[in-house]
């Protein structure tokens, strides 16, 4: 029966399986909302799920009669259907439970969840909790599909992040030596390549493998960090949500404000240990070609993460000093108490931790940020998460942005052309590794960077149809294109529309105040972040369509 039943999934299109997983997700939701009673919600998601289930079982015995094997260069078409078809099928119970807001507003909030980028239309206190649940298990469930999608789709096809350690003899090179002068070279093919298809059977399998490795790890992580929180004081509500949003980046979260306020920094110390995932895949099964170096300490995601974090911390807690020297020496000195001790180290938590939420694209903010704000006394701190938020985490994590490996990439390239100057003659060193990372990682790195630079200019042009004020119309492309959503509400941004979503809350309290033109555009610009742009453009070649 076990192998009938594997046998009939394993012919079902990939598309449909997600489908018909979103449908069991919705299920969660329905008993939430039946013990809490709201019963009319319950009912929504219920009959969401059996008509989900219904439609997806009828296309499964479709697909039997006639079953077709996905080629590999189909699977970035699967990433395009997940993010554009899968949010209309998670919206139905969230448009059904909130009747005045409108079936497009809850596909945008869908997307936004999905993709991981965490921006609302709504405030969180006119929200019921079971629909909070519901965006924050798809945004656990985007996460999630980002790991499998990672190492199953973009790095077999060499996009995606993986094209900069994309390796030209076809084996790990810093475990392998090179092969001698008279051996062929095997290249590296693109994924326009018909040969691909030799090499890259079954990407369906390729998904189900991936996702078994990853799914035990990743739930298991979430669920100790979800028990570490209500030990530590949240509630089990909060706690729940506040660790799917961590360990997928997405940074969804129930209430106004800090979502840590009854745990306090315990909570977040714990929390800051389970977003260094973000921050390199290593930690993650597969990518084994993505590890620069065999020691962990001398990662170079890891080591670049460390140093901007450490950084901005420093710098927002050194400015407090710097601001004291610019005011009136003639005035009486102070003594120092217990208490300013206290609240400085408290200004220099709430750097390091918010600056680690925004560089992995999360965006939870410190319990102690408002502390850090007053501490360095800088009238617009924000603007420097906007540019954690740029560089992004680790290249094929949850984590949106640039990535950092493509930075390190970059910044060794200018190492190395400084040397040059001074010394032309020199031999660069490091190893294979640091060698493609400064030549070909670099050359590739800097293409991304134009691209992305192109991106965000084109979705601030579109942003900017409509009567938005430029700076505000940049911050929430930034914010849509790096998947880092809370960002907008981490930066002053000017109020231009009065809240038009149903119950949705104040312009800025969340992106209600937008058009519906303006969303459609953050909506496709999320999708792309979370792509990238690369794999996008892929689609576009004549020959990824060349039979």
């Amino acid at each position: 029966m076990g192998a009938v039943v594997a046998g009939f999934l394993a012919r079902m299109p990939v598309l449909v399986l997600l489908a018909g997983l979103a449908a069991v997700m919705m299920l969660g939701p329905a008993a939430y909302a039946s013990v809490t009673g709201y019963d009319a919600i319950a009912r929504n998601f219920l009959y969401a799920a059996l008509l989900t289930g219904i439609f997806c079982g009828l296309i499964g015995l479709a697909a039997q009669a006639n079953p077709r094997s996905q080629r590999s260069r189909e699977m970035l078409l699967l990433m395009l259907g997940v993010y554009g078809l899968l949010p209309m099928l998670l919206a139905v119970p969230f448009a059904e439970s909130q009747p005045d807001t409108g079936y497009f507003n809850a596909w945008w909030e869908m997307v936004s969840s999905l993709t991981t980028t965490g921006a609302s239309l709504y405030s969180a206190d006119l929200l019921p909790m079971p629909l909070h649940l519901w965006r924050s298990m798809v945004g656990w469930m985007g996460g999630f599909f980002v790991l499998v999608a990672a190492v199953a789709i973009l790095a077999p096809l060499r996009v995606g992040g993986f094209e900069i350690m994309s390796n030209p003899y076809g084996r790990e090179e810093y475990r392998q030596h090179l092969p001698p002068s008279d051996s062929p070279r095997r290249p590296v093919l693109h994924l326009s390549d018909p040969r691909f298809e030799a090499q890259l059977a079954d990407p369906a399998s390729r998904l189900g493998r991936a996702a078994l490795q990853i799914g035990p790890l990743y739930a298991g992580a979430t669920l100790i960090l979800w028990v570490g929180l209500l030990m530590l004081g949240d509630p089990s509500f909060i706690a729940l949500t506040r660790a799917m949003g961590t360990l997928s980046t997405s940074g969804i979260s129930p209430v106004l404000g800090s979502a840590g306020v009854a745990s306090g920094i315990a909570g977040e110390m714990l929390v800051f240990l389970f977003l260094i995932p973000a921050l390199s895949r290593r930690f993650w099964p597969g990518g084994s070609e993505l590890r620069a170096t065999d020691r962990l300490i001398a990662d170079p995601e890891l080591r670049m993460a460390a140093a901007l974090v450490a950084l901005v911390a420093v710098l927002l807690f050194l400015r407090h000093f710097l601001g004291a020297i610019e005011t009136d020496r003639a005035a009486p000195a102070d003594t120092t108490t217990m208490a300013d001790i206290g609240r400085a180290l408290s200004a220099l938590w709430g750097g390091l931790f918010s600056a680690l939420s925004y560089l992995t694209t999360t965006g939870w903010t410190s319990v102690a940020w408002a502390d850090a704000r007053a501490w360095s006394g800088l009238d617009a701190p924000g603007l420097i998460l906007a540019g954690l938020a740029l560089m992004g985490g680790g290249v094929a994590t949850t984590a949106g942005g640039v990535k950092l490996l493509r930075v390190y990439a970059l910044a060794r390239h200018g190492q190395r052309e400084l040397e040059r100057i001074i010394h032309p003659h020199s031999v660069s060193g490091g190893g294979r590794i640091a060698r493609r990372l400064r030549r070909e990682g670099a050359y590739l790195a800097f293409i991304f960077f134009m691209l992305f630079a192109v991106s965000i200019a084109l979705v601030v042009t579109l942003v900017s149809i409509h009567a938005i004020a430029f700076e505000t119309a940049t911050i929430l492309s930034i914010a849509a294109l790096t998947n880092a959503g809370p960002l907008a509400s981490a930066i002053p941004l000017t109020p231009t529309f009065e809240g038009t979503a149903g119950i949705a809350s104040a312009p800025w309290e969340g992106w209600s105040g937008l058009p519906d033109f303006t969303k459609a555009v953050l909506a496709c610009a999320m999708v792309l972040g979370r792509i990238e742009t690369l794999a996008v453009l892929a689609l576009f070649s004549p020959d990824f369509w060349r039979r």
